[in-house]
């Protein structure tokens, strides 16, 4: 297996959580550089690790093949360029772009590169969306009727990162979790009919949106996804009914959390749901008479973004994340409030 020596541009929460752990544990990767401005912090854990001063100096180190990109949102764009231009491979952090334009310029310059241009969008690795996927896609519930999604969250303070409550361009709920849940939806069901966005700011002194519900509109069903920052009880997150049935899950992935409190993904215990988490499927038979099983999720595992990242560079594999679909996500994001698109 030929490593792939890897750079990560920032060395923050996203750095060290979603991604450091998961080149350095990977047998197909090597975590070689870092970009650290102030806080040298990466070499107490990965000792053998390059810390550059600056994202320049990083760009600039030949012997780096891929470079993660997981800066402040409204730099993705310009540091993509040049990673790209400075001929690295790149994994571009959510939201990949802040206008269907800049999603075409970006995948249009890798292109003409000769490089892969990844997107980083590890929901479809959550331990609850895998099971909600597998419940989908096995056709117990029947037709689709209407499906919700939610990422519910409770902060009424600030967030002290300026990037992320500053009116810059993506900024906002809508840019921080809806490619989320965006993604989800089109990985499921490909790229709606019509949609509709409303957003909402609802903390005392904030200037971006902090909440948001989103319509897409498919044949014969719609799906809604909904996340604010001020739900004190929180929904279940995912909602499916069909005409056979309906499933229910809570957002119970553990790997956020795991992640923070230090655990390495090669634990045993890595990426397990609490036993009392488990999704509850509902199924109407005969004479409307309903049976309900309870069904425990799978291991989530965000090992399998890397592993695509991996097969995708040494060879040439196609990415399970389309440069199609994070057009149609990008369309949806940029979207004008309460305006139903074709």
């Amino acid at each position: 297996m030929t490593q792939i020596r890897t750079g990560l541009l920032a060395y923050g929460m996203s750095g060290k959580v979603f991604h450091a752990p998961f080149v350095a544990t990977h047998p197909g990767f090597v975590l070689s550089a870092v970009t650290e401005r102030s806080r040298k912090e990466a070499r107490q854990q990965y000792p053998e690790v390059v810390s550059y001063d600056s994202v320049e100096a990083l760009l600039a180190d030949d012997s780096l093949e891929l470079v993660v990109v997981n800066t402040p949102s409204n730099t993705h764009a310009d540091f993509t360029r040049q990673a790209l231009l400075a001929g690295k491979h790149v994994l571009l952090e959510k939201p990949v772009a802040t206008s269907p334009d800049e999603v075409r310029e970006l995948w249009g310059l890798a292109q003409q590169q000769g490089k892969h241009l990844l997107a980083y969008q590890n929901r479809r690795w959550d331990s609850d969306f895998q099971l909600v996927k597998h419940v989908i896609e096995s056709g117990q519930l029947g037709r689709l009727v209407e499906v919700t999604f939610r990422y519910d969250r409770f902060k009424t303070t600030l967030n002290p990162k300026p990037f992320k409550e500053t009116p810059l361009p993506g900024s906002g709920l809508v840019y921080d979790l809806g490619p989320h849940l965006i993604d989800q939806a089109i990985s499921l069901f490909g790229q709606p009919l019509k949609t509709r966005k409303t957003t909402g700011r609802f903390r005392t002194g904030t200037q971006v949106d902090d909440y948001f519900s989103i319509q897409l509109l498919y044949s014969g069903f719609t799906v809604s996804l909904v996340s604010g920052l001020l739900i004190a009880d929180p929904l279940p997150a995912f909602v499916v009914h069909g005409t056979q049935g309906s499933f229910r899950k809570n957002r119970s992935d553990v790997q956020e959390a795991q992640l923070l409190a230090g655990l390495s993904p090669l634990a045993p215990e890595y990426g397990l749901e609490p036993a009392d988490q488990a999704g509850t499927l509902t199924i109407a038979g005969g004479n409307d008479v309903k049976t309900t099983t309870v069904l425990p999720a799978a291991k989530g595992d965000y090992t399998g973004l890397f592993e695509a990242v991996y097969h995708t560079i040494r060879h040439g594999e196609p990415y399970p994340i389309r440069e199609e679909q994070l057009l149609w996500q990008n369309e949806i994001l940029a979207q004008a409030d309460d305006l139903w698109a074709l």
